[in-house]
């Protein structure tokens, strides 16, 4: 017995202390001020210290918990905002039997990574002219952390990518401990491979991108291309946040697929630079019979993308001698 109060004392005092630091989180990110964030931590430790009996201190945290979880609940994205140039459109579709009009496509002209002409096109596919999809991986430091960008190819058109990503207002950079919190939108941005996998391969400094096809078979194809579809509209309509761990680029793209047809839950979902070698073991992905490291090494699309740079057919060449291309 005296063990189970052990453990149930240090249990306690875990969901504390976890707790504690996701509400001062979210008051340091979100809440009105930095200052106000620190009086409610000095104002929770002062009741830690002062407060008598144990009881009364567990009380006010609970209270000061449950108010801030309930504010933090409150607060809701907006469409509206100074967003950077990258992400001032947001991609939306129509379609009208076998034909989709896809509106904001991106396709910007780089000369660096900063430096660019916007530009936002519309394009019309077929339904019927699908026929599978790609990976790309893009890894920029770690290799435990990737972002993968989702590409549909076509028999008579160039291929469409999408990428799920957050919408940053002008002057916001990205923060690991902020997407925890509400500080981006969720965007799903359509473009161009010349686009979002050249800007990350040509511009982009320190950055590996890494190419996959898929094994996806025409109709899943189909279900996945209108996956992303109702996606791209349900967002145009209605913000979302983006979160680093619930709402990210790899948990988007699990979640938007009906929930009993979703790849089952893994570490590397979350751990999302070994989500080529989840594919891998899970044969979503074609191998050519070659061990994961040797198909890892030949995906390596880096030297054909600066090679190919804006060739228009930038697409082909990068797919050049990859395996199961």
């Amino acid at each position: 017995m005296k063990t189970l109060r052990w453990f149930g004392c240090a249990l306690l005092i875990l969901f504390i202390v976890i707790g504690f630091v996701w509400a001062f989180g979210a008051l340091y990110y979100d809440g009105p001020s930095r200052l106000f964030a620190a009086a409610n931590l000095f104002g929770i430790l002062a009741a830690f210290v002062f407060v008598r009996p144990c009881r009364r201190k567990l009380g006010v945290y609970g209270i000061w918990f449950a108010v801030v979880l309930g504010w933090w609940l409150t607060l809701k994205p907006s469409a509206e905002g100074n967003w950077q140039a990258d992400v001032a459109q947001i991609p939306w579709a129509e379609i009208d039997g076998d034909e989709v009009t896809l509106h904001n496509v991106r396709n910007f002209d780089y000369r660096t990574e900063t430096d660019f002409t916007p530009r936002w096109e519309t394009r019309k596919v077929r339904l019927s002219q699908l026929t599978g999809i790609d990976m790309f991986v893009n890894y920029w430091g770690s290799p435990w952390m990737a972002h993968p960008i989702v590409s549909f190819r076509f028999a008579d058109s160039a291929p469409v990518c999408f990428s799920i990503e957050t919408r940053k207002r002008d002057g916001q950079s990205y923060s690991a401990l902020g997407g925890l919190y509400r500080q981006y939108n969720l965007t799903y941005i359509a473009a161009d491979e010349r686009d979002v996998v050249r800007v990350r391969t040509n511009y982009r400094k320190g950055e590996d991108a890494y190419l996959y096809r898929t094994t996806t078979g025409l109709a899943q194809t189909r279900a996945r291309f209108l996956e992303y579809i109702g996606s791209i509209n349900q967002l145009r309509d209605t913000p979302r946040w983006y979160n680093a761990v619930a709402t990210n680029c790899t948990t988007g793209i699990r979640s938007q697929h009906p929930a009993a047809g979703r790849m089952p839950w893994d570490w590397r979902l979350l751990v999302n630079g070994k989500a080529d070698e989840l594919m891998y073991e899970r044969k979503t992905i074609e191998t050519g019979g070659l061990p994961f490291v040797e198909l890892k090494r030949r995906a390596l699309i880096n030297s054909a993308a600066r090679a190919a740079n804006n060739a228009p057919d930038f697409s082909t060449r990068i797919r050049e001698g990859r395996t199961g291309m």
